[in-house]
């Protein structure tokens, strides 16, 4: 793995700033799934101690993205089939229901915001920049989720989108399925400018129906690759 020498944390919130770093190193894969987590590596590239850089693990561990062995360290945890078909309704449950909610809440300037990401969006579609994508993507959704105004909704999602972030970055896109998701948010920002919440919820479901079966593809491709135990 390629560390970069410059990257001392120097914010006050040592914690948050460690545990959103390492969850990015793990959504990138830049830590592999079923890799040992490198910790001296990481507290070198950091600049922190072993003291705080365990803690976020434990938080990591609580969000199941690794696995604390006794005496073996912290471990990237593989993405299952059975998870993906275990957490996916569940969040396409809590997705739909954050975009109906935010139909009544949602602000006009807040539609704006959405508006102006979706269109940024489609720009790194026609890049074909798949990193940009994903970011705008999940701001998109964020967006949503936060206007339905309802906290115990909003942390329960984020924490399953959490789980489930990586699965569709390392699953990636076909063409086809990329264009796919393109229209689905073509009819997000549609229904959610004629805040029409039951076809918002509605078209929010089928989004992640979509990305339940892309990643359950991806899963089964790869486990029956050649070379795959």
């Amino acid at each position: 793995m390629t560390m970069q020498a410059s990257q001392a944390i120097t914010r006050k919130s040592l914690h948050h700033e460690l545990v959103d770093r390492l969850q990015t190193l793990i959504i990138s894969s830049e830590l592999a799934p079923g890799t040992k987590v490198p910790e001296k590596s990481l507290c070198d590239q950091f600049g922190v101690s072993r003291t705080p850089l365990r803690e976020a693990l434990k938080v990591l561990a609580s969000d199941g993205l690794i696995r604390l062995e006794p005496n073996r360290g912290a471990w990237v945890t593989q993405v299952t089939e059975e998870e993906v078909e275990e957490v996916f309704p569940v969040l396409g449950a809590l997705e739909a229901l954050s975009g109906e909610l935010a139909c009544r809440h949602m602000t006009d300037a807040e539609i704006e915001e959405v508006r102006v990401l979706h269109n940024q969006m489609l720009e790194s579609y026609e890049r074909r920049d798949l990193d940009a994508y994903f970011s705008i993507n999940q701001k998109i959704h964020r967006a949503i989720l936060l206007a339905a105004r309802n906290a115990t909704l909003t942390t329960s999602c984020q924490a399953l989108s959490l789980r489930m972030q990586r699965a569709r970055y390392l699953a990636n896109m076909t063409e086809g399925r990329w264009y796919q998701a393109v229209q689905e948010h073509e009819k997000i920002l549609k229904y959610l400018v004629a805040r029409d919440g039951q076809n918002l919820a509605t078209t929010l479901l089928k989004h992640m129906e979509a990305k339940r079966v892309s990643v359950i593809r991806w899963l089964q491709d790869k486990e029956n690759a050649p070379g795959s135990s």
